[in-house]
């Protein structure tokens, strides 16, 4: 079993600790140890008002991260040592950003405008602008929702860097390999990584067994289809044969040669869903976007 620094009797402790000098009702706070863990702060914090954070020393930047993700007006409470007493101290983050944490300890982070009605479908705007051309907030809806994401799975987005964001949101206790073939497009994909506060998240610039083997295996995959797709598929089978797949594609060809080569790799299509959004723009005119296929498919012995 994984070796934890903050034990349920140290966790006890805080809760305590923090309840003892604050008003705040516990049954709203939200725990997250990220000692030694790929587990996303940003997001967290971003989604719930009220978060006790267990963490070890090293985080150097950790508040001018959480500043730079505009969230400035969150109120921290904590003690200046990695036992629960003493002294509470409570500061603005705004005011933290130059500081760092040198041990393990707990800190409560308070956000008053946390977005507790998060929406599936993030707002372009909200990425980084970069060589990526981002699928409509409405479609990745739907993509989120056929994905079919649990807090702990592991998936692999090939070429869908908005969508490998969400789903790293998500599934917050799980992987997400990004495959981006271009460099460009893998830059943009640290920025918003970046951007995100996203730690679970490794962007690889090819999809080959090698690669694979050293990542977590995914239970899912994710694919814009491209002429790389029969490899990619290939790729992804031969580390698990009974991962979940969609495919996204706007090319008929594509789409027309996918059912012999799901028949080829041993899957079968559970549904093919083609999608069209249009929006009313400010000038009364109808602006519609691309109105892509989605196949999603999985191993036929699993029917």
């Amino acid at each position: 079993m994984e070796q934890n620094i903050f034990s349920n009797k140290a966790i006890i402790s805080w809760l305590q600790y923090f309840s003892g000098h604050t008003d705040i009702n516990l049954a709203e706070v939200k725990m997250l140890d990220i000692t030694g863990k790929n587990k996303n702060l940003i997001p967290t914090v971003m989604s719930n008002r009220a978060v006790l954070v267990f963490t070890d020393a090293g985080h150097q930047d950790i508040f001018y991260d959480m500043w730079n993700a505009e969230l400035g007006d969150c109120d921290i409470w904590y003690n200046e040592g990695s036992d629960p007493s003493g002294e509470i101290k409570h500061d603005k983050l705004s005011s933290m950003i130059n500081r760092g944490i040198n041990a393990s300890a707990a800190m409560l982070i308070l956000n008053p405008n946390a977005a507790a009605n998060y929406q599936v479908g993030i707002e372009n705007s909200r990425f980084s602008y970069g060589s990526v051309h981002y699928v409509c907030r409405e479609v990745r809806a739907v993509i989120m929702n056929k994905l079919n994401l649990g807090d702990r799975s592991n998936s692999c987005i090939i070429s869908g860097e908005s969508i490998a964001v969400e789903t790293a949101m998500i599934a917050g206790q799980g992987n997400v390999i990004a495959v981006e073939y271009d460099p460009r497009d893998q830059k943009t994909m640290e920025e918003n990584i970046a951007k995100f506060g996203l730690k679970n998240v490794t962007v690889v610039e090819a999809l080959n067994g090698e690669i694979l083997k050293e990542l977590p295996v995914p239970d899912l995959a994710f694919i814009v289809a491209s002429p790389r797709i029969g490899d990619e598929i290939k790729s992804l089978l031969a580390v698990n044969p009974n991962m979940d797949i969609v495919i996204y594609t706007l090319d008929f060809e594509v789409l027309s040669s996918l059912t012999s080569l799901l028949k080829e790799n041993g899957l079968t299509r559970t549904e093919a869903l083609h999608i069209e959004v249009s929006r009313v723009n400010s000038k009364g005119m109808i602006e519609p976007f691309p109105d892509p296929w989605l196949i999603s498919c999985k191993n036929r012995n699993l029917l």
